[in-house]
């Protein structure tokens, strides 16, 4: 169901844009029908914090939940590519068998076939991962023309596809032992109440053989240790490797059946658990973690709240704080609207400042922004030197066509001492 996820968000449309379609190009972020536009980017900080603090709530509770059920690399790989492997060279003895046979035809059309697939299925997922960034149809018409038309993309995806090949074809699971973080981040983490996957040693100990007598319910056949993506002895404890797969639980219990035994020899428990002690599941750090997992949900529910359908900036232009004319005294600044909304949107410009009387020019009259556009343009105040007593705060108002307010800046309008134009005036 994941990698159904992963490839349909794409195609999915939501409000004219894809489910989830990241527009770097333009500086807009869809995202399940809503739009971000880059001046939205903190919310991400409040997204990922969250992420984070669920990471930590989930693995708390159930251990490496993340790395054995939704993690991309166990899913593609153990769902896609050794189910390509499988069907191919066979389970795990006749692989080892291929592993070890000299190279013939046999072995050699084996190989080639199993690594076309994996090529194959590496592109396209590598073609799927930068339609999040163009969309389906521009991945089309560039899928349908010359590479050189936009060799940029062709050599992202070109090296992508060659990373996700090189992985998921060899490197595999020594990226979870050596590269991810999550697996040393689990140890501080989790703790004896966690669920995780063990070992009932009291019961499997001593070891044997299925004919034997007064021993433990563990054969020695070492199905778990086969059937384990990072190869490691589930028997021997709770290790770093392991990612939770639940691999060897599958595998036991199938021998458990075939033996009249009950399953469970291998199974999901806590450390507590697995040694007959009371388990808890309230208990002070998965308080903790909650409580920062609220704060923060809270923080980026209340900000997302504050969003706007546009949105305004407004910079004092280079050079000169102000200039001086022969009968008055000017500040220019520089307005950048910006449309989030899917409609073309009229806006018009205020500045309201104190009693002083001031002229505005730029935005005499309303302006059109495009959907998810914007425009640039000046906006000149100017006042007569008698009029003007000091430097004096201005708001500028950003208004729809209804005349409500949607956005408003501070700024100032500064000027030299007024006492100079008295001079003047008095001359």
């Amino acid at each position: 169901m994941l990698i159904s996820i992963y490839v349909l968000l794409p195609w999915i449309p939501i409000g004219g844009y894809p489910a989830v379609f990241l527009d770097i190009a333009e500086r807009r972020f869809h995202l399940f029908g809503l739009t971000f536009a880059a001046q939205d980017m903190w919310l991400a900080f409040f997204f990922i914090t969250g992420l984070g603090f669920s990471l930590y709530v989930v693995t708390a509770l159930f251990g490496r939940l993340w790395c054995g059920w939704a993690c991309p690399q166990t899913i593609f790989l153990e769902h896609v590519y050794r189910r390509i492997e499988r069907w191919i060279e066979g389970d795990h003895t006749k692989r080892k068998q291929l592993d070890q046979r000299e190279w013939d035809a046999l072995k050699a059309t084996k190989r080639a076939i199993k690594h076309t697939a994996f090529i194959f299925v590496s592109v396209l997922i590598a073609h799927v991962f930068i339609a999040y960034f163009i969309s389906i149809p521009q991945l089309y018409v560039w899928m349908r023309t010359s590479p050189l038309e936009h060799w940029s993309a062709f050599l992202f995806v070109f090296i992508a596809a060659a990373a996700i090949y090189f992985n998921f074809s060899w490197f595999r699971e020594q990226l979870c032992l050596v590269i991810c973080p999550y697996g040393r981040l689990q140890s501080a983490l989790i703790d004896d109440d966690s669920m995780i996957i063990g070992y009932d040693e009291k019961r499997g100990e001593p070891r044997g053989s299925a004919k034997l007598t007064d021993i433990g319910d563990c054969i020695e056949c070492r199905r778990c240790v086969q059937v384990c993506p990072t190869g490691i002895d589930i028997r021997q404890g709770l290790q770093i490797e392991c990612i939770g797969c639940a691999n060897c639980i599958d595998a036991c219990d199938t021998i458990m059946d075939k033996l009249g035994r009950p399953r469970g020899l291998v199974r999901y428990d806590s450390m507590n658990g697995l040694a007959g002690l009371p388990k808890r599941i309230v208990r002070p750090r998965l308080f903790l973690y909650g409580v920062l997992l609220l704060l923060g949900a809270t923080a980026m529910t209340f900000s997302a709240m504050q969003l706007r359908g546009a949105n305004m900036n407004v910079v004092r232009m280079t050079g000169a704080p102000y200039f001086i004319t022969d009968t008055g005294l000017r500040n220019q600044y520089m307005i950048r609207i910006i449309n989030k909304q899917d409609l073309p949107q009229n806006f018009t410009v205020q500045a309201i400042g104190p009693d002083q009387t001031f002229k505005v020019e730029g935005f005499t009259e309303s302006v059109v922004v495009e959907p998810m556009g914007e425009i640039v343009r000046p906006l000149i105040i100017s006042i007569q030197k008698k009029n003007f007593t000091g430097k004096f705060p201005l708001v500028i108002e950003l208004k729809d066509e209804s005349g409500r307010i949607v956005i408003s800046k501070d700024a100032e309008f500064l000027g030299p001492d007024p006492r100079l134009f008295s001079n003047e005036n008095a001359q």
